[in-house]
């Protein structure tokens, strides 16, 4: 430091502090001088940073690279010198008016002397630093393969970079031997998302770890299980938690893991989910993210706090949730947004959803308020989770409307990480009537996901942040507990439904996924208004169980497959609008609820051992909207009984249909080709069917063709049914098929359909976004190419007849060989998932196939180590989104 010292330093300032504080004073007389050395040597260094990113970012574009560990330590080390510098920059000016005021008093020299040291030790870091860069000639490497999935996260991820870098290194430093590292701080400040960059990390950085497991609270052991492959093991689900402990512990044990487990809130004893705590000694890790530090240190963690950011990361953020244009919109905006972004209090959740609800706001006047608001609303609550709630609420209340906020609402009623049906819960909100129709409850959803209060996942399903749905249950059970007053154990492992007083003036009820097995006692509940009890192991209804709930209208007991009867006393349920039966156990449908007069949607779908439905029960229900039949009846002894009505001639059943003036929306199923031949009679019954099963239809073969004109028919499942083979006999045919077959359809299962050696029908089905084929063991190709030239020979052989695809499915085909032989465009393709083919060498794809999207393709180490490709740019094309799985989990 001396010959730093000596350049920075006039020649004559020795002389003139020589009678003061000697050497000291060298620190002090020269500061201007060497702030503008400090200046100048990291505006070389950020320059060489700048350079050095890019040719990074060029080369991680190939695939299964990513950047080394000495690339990725040094610019993290750089952006710890930038943050060293903001702050010497922060007090810059006061420390000058020290000197000017008399820097040789001694309160004044002591504070510049320590300001200089600081200013020339940052200095010379910097310079060491600029050289260290000289040195590093390899920035990428190759990536290993398949140890993590990766897993979508925001593209606001903002200001967690020395974060991440410290966990990382805290998990791959080999010889640290705490094995359990947590990740504490309050709700909302993203621990979860740095958790997920953690486990990304493991997607781009170098490491030596098997597997990297992500499991949330609710789920932790059936999340361990499925990533490790035990979810394709339907036994294994049936498994009581101490042998799925034991199966867990069998794999885990042989290899090198790091667990990741999400939103902790009490100690968990990591053996009873079958974690071999050895390995935590051989290097494996344990992260978990936690709310307290408590959980950390009875876990004997070692604790990294996830602090809030920084207000000029904070309003980075914030800035990015708001329109540019906002902002420019008026002179006072940008500070009054910039004020709203610290009443946020650094965290991000609340940033992005109070971003977001204040997108568009260019009135002066309403970011006043909105200050005022955010201001008083924390200011009541006392609590940190209630002052988080307090600056989450605010995007709830700029929500545009009462019935939007109640959707939202409504979300909470399910578990927590759970995966919604985008249909399910619009089909509850129609009834609630909040919503008109399915597409005014899809603008809803928008709507959600535009405020950041949803989240998305896939095209068919939503999910509610965790903050999020404490910040609804605390508004419905305790803000607004007067007019919502919600009930939710939804996910909580009951084995008996909650006291008959907790029920008493609830308006809504979620006892989704408990394992409560009857319901004998009575409640006394006449606002309740929704009731779900899906996924329980109901065995029993009581009789005066319903006596009390004139005013419910949506009640749900889908998945209760020990349920095998209903009580008469559901005909109490005189307000009834929605009643989901689907996937249970019930045999028969009793003539109580002819009482239900109000009924718009009812659901049999999958209602397999379901025989009896009386004569006229349906017709009774003159305001049904929606009625689904899929799979119902599939099981049942077909015994002849009065009012069986779900045999092979459901013709009485199609025309009490008939009467429902209002029905629009209809699934169906079918046993032959008689059967659609005799609903193809009923035009007004097609026009509304969304959806068929065709099941056990083994002799005749079943003429897929038949459902070629329904023109609403959305999703069809094959099941057990021997295909008769494609014949095409006119000219004309083929190119009627192409104009107006399966127009609307865009999701096909074709399961246990044996004898068929092709599915070239799918060439007609030109809106197929998702097709998932298994245990069709003679399927040979999918497409088969003398039946496809024949076809292209009349439509053009520029047809692209996978245009629209975005998941493909392939399990268990065993003599499966090709989809394709040729490469085919896929220019919405997302997911290739193949398990069990070990004949099918080659996908239809060449570089071009899904051109500028990442696919992810899914399947056996093995299979992809046999995979054939078109050329080595192929291969590249499609490295970067494998998912590889062990062998004995696809095979």
């Amino acid at each position: 430091m001396g010959n730093l010292i000596s350049t920075f330093l006039p020649a004559d300032l020795f002389d003139r502090t020589s009678n003061c504080v000697g050497e000291q004073a060298k620190y002090v007389w020269g500061l201007e001088k060497t702030l503008r050395v400090l200046e100048t040597e990291l505006h070389k260094l950020t320059r060489a940073r700048d350079d050095l990113k890019t040719k990074v970012e060029v080369e991680e574009q190939r695939p299964r690279t990513r950047r080394t560990n000495q690339v990725a330590g040094w610019l993290e080390d750089v952006q710890k010198l930038e943050t060293e510098f903001t702050e010497l920059e922060r007090v810059r000016a006061q420390e000058m008016d020290r000197l000017c005021l008399g820097g040789l008093c001694s309160k004044n020299f002591a504070s510049s002397y320590n300001y200089g040291t600081q200013v020339v030790e940052l200095t010379d870091r910097v310079i060491n630093l600029k050289k260290d860069e000289e040195k590093i000639e390899v920035v990428v490497e190759k990536a290993p393969d398949g140890a993590a999935i990766e897993l979508p996260l925001d593209h606001t991820v903002v200001g967690q970079e020395l974060l991440l870098g410290q966990v990382w290194r805290c998990i791959t430093d080999q010889e640290k031997n705490r094995g359990i590292i947590g990740l504490y701080g309050i709700g909302g400040v993203g621990k979860t998302t740095l958790l997920k960059q953690v486990n990304n990390n493991f997607r781009h950085q170098q490491h030596n770890f098997d597997v990297v497991i992500w499991a949330a609270a609710s789920t932790l052991q059936d999340d361990i299980g499925k990533r490790i492959g035990f979810s394709e093991d339907q036994s294994w689900e049936k498994k009581s938690p101490q042998d799925k402990a034991v199966d867990i512990g069998s794999i885990l044990s042989r290899r090198k893991f790091v667990l990741l487990l999400d939103d902790i809130w009490k100690p968990i004893d990591l053996t009873q989910l079958g974690v071999p705590l050895q390995k935590l000694n051989d290097g494996s890790k344990v992260v978990l993210t936690t709310r307290s530090a408590g959980v950390c240190d009875q876990m004997d963690a070692e604790k990294v706090e996830v602090y809030s950011l920084a207000h000029d990361k904070a309003w980075e953020l914030f800035q990015e949730m708001v329109d540019r244009s906002t902002l420019d919109s008026h002179t006072s905006i940008r500070e009054l947004a910039e004020t709203l972004a610290r009443e946020c209090g650094g965290l991000p959740l609340a940033l992005k959803t109070v971003g977001r609800a204040m997108k568009s706001q260019r009135k002066v006047g309403d970011w006043k308020r909105a200050i005022h608001k955010m201001r008083t609303s924390a200011s009541k609550f006392s609590g940190m989770k209630e002052e988080v709630f307090s600056r989450l609420k605010f995007s709830y209340d700029s929500l545009s409307t009462d019935e939007l906020r109640s959707c939202l609402l409504y979300c909470c009623l399910y578990p927590e990480d759970y995966e919604i049906p985008k249909r399910q819960l619009i089909d509850y909100w129609i009834s609630e009537g909040f919503v008109c129709d399915f597409d005014d409850g899809c603008d809803f959803i928008d709507d959600l996901l535009q405020a950041c209060l949803l989240e998305e996942e896939g095209d068919d399903h939503v999910k509610m942040h965790d903050m999020i749905r404490e910040m609804s249950l605390w508004i419905a059970c305790t803000v607004d507990k007067e007019e919502q007053n919600f009930l939710v154990r939804a996910g909580v492992k009951l084995t008996e439904a909650p006291k008959v007083e907790e029920w008493e003036g609830a308006k809504r009820i979620s006892l989704m996924k408990t394992r409560i097995q009857s319901l004998s006692e009575i409640p006394t509940c006449p606002r309740l208004v929704t009731l779900l009890l899906d996924g329980n192991w109901i065995e029993e209804i009581t009789d005066g169980f319903f006596q009390s709930m004139s005013s419910l209208r949506v009640l749900s007991l889908r998945i209760n497959i020990s349920l095998s009867k209903l009580p008469s006393g559901i005909s109490n349920l005189v307000s009834l609008h929605h009643l989901d039966l689907s996937r249970t156990n019930i045999t028969g449908l009793p003539q109580e609820l002819k009482a239900l007069e109000k009924l718009r949607y009812l659901n049999l779908d999958y209602a397999f051992n379901l025989s009896i439905i009386p004569h006229q029960l349906i017709s009774g229900f003159s305001k049904l909207e929606v009625r689904r039949l899929r799979g119902c009846g599939l099981w049942s002894k077909k015994e002849e009984e009065e009012g069986n009505v779900l045999c092979d001639d459901a013709e009485p059943l199609m025309k009490e249909l008939l009467g429902l003036k209002h029905l629009k929306v209809l699934s169906w199923s079918f046993g032959s080709s008689l059967a659609v031949q005799k609903f193809l009679k009923y035009p007004k019954l097609v026009s509304i069917t969304q959806s068929v099963g065709v099941y056990q239809c083994r002799s005749p073969p079943f003429n897929v063709f038949h459902l070629a004109y329904m023109e609403n028919l959305q999703e069809l499942e094959l099941e057990y049914c021997n295909l008769e083979e494609m014949k095409i006999d006119s000219t004309d045919e083929v190119k009627k098929l192409f104009q107006s077959g399966f127009r609307s359809l865009n999701t096909v299962h074709v399961f246990y359909c044996q004898k068929a050696k092709d599915l070239t029908w799918l060439v007609f089905v030109q809106n197929l976004k998702k097709l998932r084929i298994e245990f069709c063991d003679d399927v040979e190709e999918i497409i088969g190419v003398d039946k496809l030239r024949d076809i292209s020979e009349i439509i053009g052989s520029e047809h692209n007849f996978f245009a629209q695809l975005e998941y493909l499915t392939i399990s268990w085909g065993i003599n499966l060989k090709g989809v394709y032989p040729n490469p085919l465009p896929f220019p919405k393709l997302k997911k290739i998932k193949v398990r069990g083919c070990r004949h099918l060498k080659k996908l239809p794809l060449n570089s071009s196939s899904a051109k500028e999207r990442r696919v992810v393709i899914e399947g056996s180490k093995k299979w992809w180590e046999e995979l054939q490709w078109e050329d080595q740019a192929t291969q590249n094309a499609f490295s970067s989104g494998v998912v590889l799985r062990d062998d004995y989990e696809y095979v």
